[in-house]
């Protein structure tokens, strides 16, 4: 069998194409991990400031929290805490270096250590430390919070 010049330029494209496409498909996941994190952090800051229409432009209406207790908690009720400012927070972030994002074609995984720190709408202090896992999904409507899970508080770090 003989392969003509246009065969053999179709081979040729294939072939390089097929070496392009991983390192199209990481530098994709890479931008999309960039973006993600960058999505929570904005979503984490929302929290902090009660700024309801952030979250609800983040999360998807379906989108579930389930606590480290095992009481859930939907997209409703995180913008209805905002909206009544049910906890005043000083702190609500992610302790530096510890987020890690983690893409699975339209899916990713945020993970990270939270330090939350406050009064809730009666005046009770609060002040501790968990670790989440946040799940984003690729929508029409763009990446969306579509499933989250917290810790339960982590002891307290020892004085040093």
């Amino acid at each position: 069998m003989t392969t003509t010049s246009s065969g053999k330029a179709a081979i040729l494209a294939a072939g390089i194409l097929a070496a392009v496409s991983p390192a199209v498909a990481d530098a994709s996941a890479i931008d999309d991990a960039k973006f993600i994190a960058a999505l929570d952090t904005e979503f984490q800051q929302a929290v902090k400031n009660n700024d309801a229409a952030t979250i609800a432009r983040i999360q998807a209406d379906d989108m579930v929290l389930v606590l480290g207790d095992g009481r859930t908690a939907t997209k409703q009720d995180h913008v209805n805490d905002a909206l009544h400012k049910v906890r005043i927070y000083e702190q609500q972030d992610e302790d530096p270096g510890t987020q890690t994002v983690r893409v699975w074609g339209d899916t990713a995984v945020v993970t990270a250590r939270l330090w939350m720190k406050g009064t809730t709408k009666d005046g009770k202090a609060f002040e501790y430390k968990l670790w989440f896992s946040d799940t984003y999904a690729r929508t029409t409507a763009g990446w969306k919070y579509v499933f989250g899970q917290a810790s339960l508080p982590l002891p307290k770090e020892p004085v040093k």
